[in-house]
């Protein structure tokens, strides 16, 4: 038997969590994992006590046909990355690894060339956080260095969202 390696291992574990997410256009879910210990999770949904996209039965942004990566402030979810950190001190988080999976909803396929919102980098810089490892297919990810989002601040462009 050959055995799963340590990023795809975790990247299973975030897509296990995305499972638990209540988005109906695209669920993620966000481990932190530090000295190979999981710290916190998180999936996408709306706050504690508000009312889900799934038990609503609609999503505002899809209503409104806003594309990926625009206007946030009208989506009822907090995300994946934001409830992981919430949930996680900061001192635990320094120097750790936040690995990402999302799964379309309509498609059920993993999400292509997904990638961390604006807001979401922002708070993965303020954690401490030094890599975010993004599931692309099955076996394939992407290994982003957070300092890179530092180097190359995304704000200062007109490059939106994800």
């Amino acid at each position: 038997m050959e055995r799963r390696d340590k990023h795809n291992y975790y990247l299973d574990i975030a897509e296990t969590v995305l499972e638990r997410g209540t988005c109906l256009r695209r669920n993620f879910g966000a481990i932190i994992v530090k000295n190979d210990q999981i710290i916190s999770t998180g999936y996408t949904g709306a706050p504690r006590r508000r009312k889900n996209c799934i038990d609503l039965g609609y999503c505002r942004r899809e209503q409104l046909q806003i594309p990926r990566g625009e206007r946030y402030e009208l989506c009822r979810s907090v995300h994946a990355e934001a409830n992981c950190i919430i949930h996680a001190s900061r001192n635990e988080m320094l120097g750790s690894v936040l690995y990402l999976a999302g799964r379309d909803m309509r498609t059920g396929e993993l999400v292509p060339d997904a990638s961390s919102c604006a807001m979401c980098k922002r708070l993965i810089i303020n954690a401490g956080i030094d890599k975010v490892i993004i599931r692309n297919t099955k076996d394939k990810y992407t290994v982003i260095e957070v300092q890179s989002w530092i180097d190359d601040d995304d704000s200062l462009s007109d490059t939106l969202g994800y």
